[in-house]
């Protein structure tokens, strides 16, 4: 029954209401009704078992949905928090989109079903598809608003960007920001801290919304952050503007955000608002807050539910009635009820589906579109000197490719190249870059390994061929998140609507002296094990030009490994091979045909088994070398026909004996060619233990020259 049958509607006071209309608050209410609605629908199919998990956004609707007010469709860009359901609501996603999450339909635009709900994505609305993982949208962001950055004085690559695959979801205008929110727990993150850093140093147009409901979890807000703020903690970075707000009034939220908003549009830096805001209901289905909330604190928490406080205010401010009121929420009733019936019947994808868009199916990088014939000039060259001139020829043709990491820059204070030499990077692979290309495309970053390669996603999001450096291997596994479970697989779990093409070079490998254990490591194998993401191993200068150039001209994330022993050798140097020379990934090189054993190999093995092969061939013995070059994909036609060629084989790598890259070839070898072996196949690896750990497969450790000299002589006496 309605409690007032009606009132006189009343012209809102513009100062009171910050300058909003009547129709813009009751498009506040609806959105947040529906909000709250999807919610309640969400929760009742899944505890009928016809949806697969459900998260809310119960209490944050009011400071969300203001915020969607101020941010701009298509036009921002925005890296949401799973409880921004409103948000998505007012940009343009609709009730029957945000349950075919529910229900993992085909047609989801976020995911195609790949996903949990409330993972939002959506490429014509500029929301960039999310993971489950806490945070890491922080350093993507950051990345994006670059892009932001560079587009205002790069229109050639945002041309270059917008012709190529998915350039029709690539924009640009003037006055772009990058939206990021997430709730309180997610700060504790260090891609946060990272995020803010980077976002003060360079000044850009960032707007933090962080929606506080006291609790990660069941983790309470005094335990996750010093003082229990997290907005007076960041008050200390530079040219942050900070607010904060009731997070359950939406007035209040909207003022708190309309300056951060204008703040990062006028391009005074980042901004962020913290919002206070509720969470009436628990985490998720999976959660039951009442294991850890008093009954006091959660009655606390429904007076300060959004929903009943902003319809009771409309009323009395004389904005709608009762009756209003009802006949929008019954419309809403109706709305939410016919999406579920829609979403309920809609195709589920089918199951080969799961396939697509691990890959490009734009580019593929082990065609032979990319097989080119070198036109040698110029003196010979070094491993490490021909990246310096192979980047550089892209970026001549490329304006779309930055390159950054730590040290690469010949100077960041750029005074100084009048008087000094310049860095280039510690291993000088970046040399004279910056002087060529200028600070915009070629800059240092902070000493934060995580933030290089979620920038790098973000740039690679926006259409950007961003070529970043960690500094050596050892220290990559910050970022071991970034790779894994954003670089990889952004394409697959947006079902092909977003992608991030990066390059990440990454110094590698042992045999230098005083290198000792953090400065020798290997774990290729651990990338490899990544799908989505192409992994390659050149051994020579050759090779690395024509690999890098594949790499940046691929469409995938590529993981680029240089073996920093390699880098100076006089034996794999190469006159430069042109500007167009490439390589396909997934083709092995074969380095010396032989009759008698063959030798699979890669890195800095390679040269190791010439000259074992070498020595052995004064001896009568005839050596096959096979230089795998890439390593995901690899060429398994070459590993087989090298096996039925010669019946003996030796897989030599630099990495450890048990679960190591050549370990995998080996036990393939071991299942798929049996019946070819004379012998068994012997493995040389680098590393300190021994394993034997399938029958017919025998290990040598430690791959020197005289090592695998003594294992081929062991395979020929089998």
């Amino acid at each position: 029954m309605a409690l007032q049958t009606r009132v006189k509607v009343a012209r809102p006071d513009a100062q009171k209401m910050h300058g909003l209309d009547r129709d813009a608050l009751v498009r506040l209410y609806r959105t947040m009704y529906l909000s709250r609605k999807l919610d309640d629908r969400e929760i009742q199919l899944k505890r009928q078992n016809k949806i697969y998990f459900q998260i809310s956004s119960a209490g944050h609707e009011a400071v969300t949905a203001a915020a969607g007010l101020l941010l701009r469709p298509g036009v921002d860009w925005i890296y949401p928090y799973y409880r921004d359901r409103a948000l998505c609501l007012m940009l343009g996603v609709t009730p029957l989109e945000t349950l075919l999450q529910a229900v993992g339909a085909k047609d989801d635009p976020s995911s195609g079903g790949r996903q949990m709900p409330s993972h939002w994505g959506h490429p014509e609305w500029n929301i960039v598809n999310r993971s489950s993982c806490t945070g890491t949208q922080f350093v993507q962001a950051v990345g994006a608003a670059e892009a932001t950055m560079y587009y205002q004085h790069r229109a050639k690559a945002l041309a270059k960007a917008k012709k190529a695959p998915l350039g029709k979801y690539v924009s640009y205008e003037d006055n772009e920001i990058v939206y990021v929110s997430s709730g309180d727990g997610a700060t504790s993150e260090g891609e946060f801290w990272e995020s803010l850093n980077t976002a003060c140093v360079k000044k850009l147009p960032m707007f933090y919304l962080i929606e506080d409901n006291g609790y990660a979890i069941s983790v309470p807000v005094e335990v996750q952050t010093a003082g229990g703020s997290i907005s007076k903690l960041v008050r200390g970075f530079p040219g942050l503007q900070v607010a904060e707000c009731d997070g359950t009034d939406p007035l209040e939220s909207y003022a708190a955000c309309r300056d951060a908003v204008q703040y990062c549009r006028e391009r005074r830096g980042p901004a962020l608002v913290h919002a206070q805001v509720t969470r009436p209901y628990s985490h998720s289905l999976s959660d039951d807050e009442k294991l850890y909330k008093s009954a006091e604190e959660r009655e606390r928490e429904a007076h300060r539910d959004p929903i009943s406080k902003f319809s009771l205010y409309l009323v009395r401010e004389g904005l709608l009635d009762q009756k209003q009121i009802e006949d929008l929420e019954a419309a809403v009733d109706n709305e939410v009820r016919d999406a579920a019936d829609q979403a309920l019947v809609a195709a589920e994808p089918s199951v080969d589906s799961i396939q697509m868009h691990v890959y490009s199916p734009d580019v593929d990088p082990t065609s032979s579109v990319f097989e080119s014939q070198p036109q040698f000039h110029g003196a010979p060259k070094t491993m490490v000197e021909m990246v310096a001139a192979t980047l550089s020829d892209e970026m001549l043709r490329d304006e779309r490719i930055t390159v950054f990491g730590e040290d690469v820059a010949d100077a960041s204070r750029e005074e100084n190249l009048k008087q000094v030499k310049g860095k280039g990077g510690v291993f000088k692979a970046t040399a004279g870059l910056q002087r060529k290309f200028g600070p915009d495309r070629v800059f240092n970053s902070p000493l934060a390994e995580a933030s290089i390669v979620g920038r790098a996603i973000g740039m690679a999001t926006r259409g950007l061929k961003p070529v970043a450096e960690i500094q050596f291997f050892d220290y990559i596994w910050p970022a071991m998140m970034q790779i894994r479970d954003e670089l990889c697989v952004m394409r697959w779990r947006s079902n092909g609507t977003f992608k991030c093409p990066a390059v990440i070079r990454v110094a590698i490998g042992g045999y230098l002296t005083g290198g000792a254990v953090y400065h020798s490591q290997s774990g290729e194998s651990i990338f490899t094990h990544c799908p989505g993401l192409r992994v390659v191993m050149p051994s020579t200068a050759l090779d690395v030009a024509g690999l890098l150039r594949t790499a940046i001209r691929c469409d995938d994330p590529v993981m680029f490994l240089e073996h920093k022993h390699l880098y100076r050798q006089p034996y794999n140097r190469s006159e430069y091979p042109g500007p167009d020379y490439t390589v396909p990934f997934g083709k092995a090189r074969v380095v010396t045909e032989g009759s008698d054993v063959s030798i699979i190999t890669y890195g800095a093995l390679v040269h190791r088994a010439e000259v074992a092969a070498a020595q052995l061939g004064r001896e009568g013995t005839s050596i096959e070398i096979i230089d795998l070059r890439s390593l995901s994909p690899y060429d398994w036609e070459a590993i087989a026909a090298t096996v039925r060629k010669n019946h003996r084989v030796i897989v030599a790598y630099e990495d450890m004996l048990s679960w190591g890259y050549g370990a995998e070839i080996a036990a393939r070898i071991g299942d798929e060619l049996f019946d070819e072996l004379d012998a068994p196949v012997k493995r040389v690896a680098a590393t300190d233990t021994f394993c034997a750990y399938q029958p017919n497969l025998e290990d040598v450790i430690l791959p020197q020259t005289s090592h695998i000299i003594n294992a081929v002589k062991q395979i020929l006496e089998y």
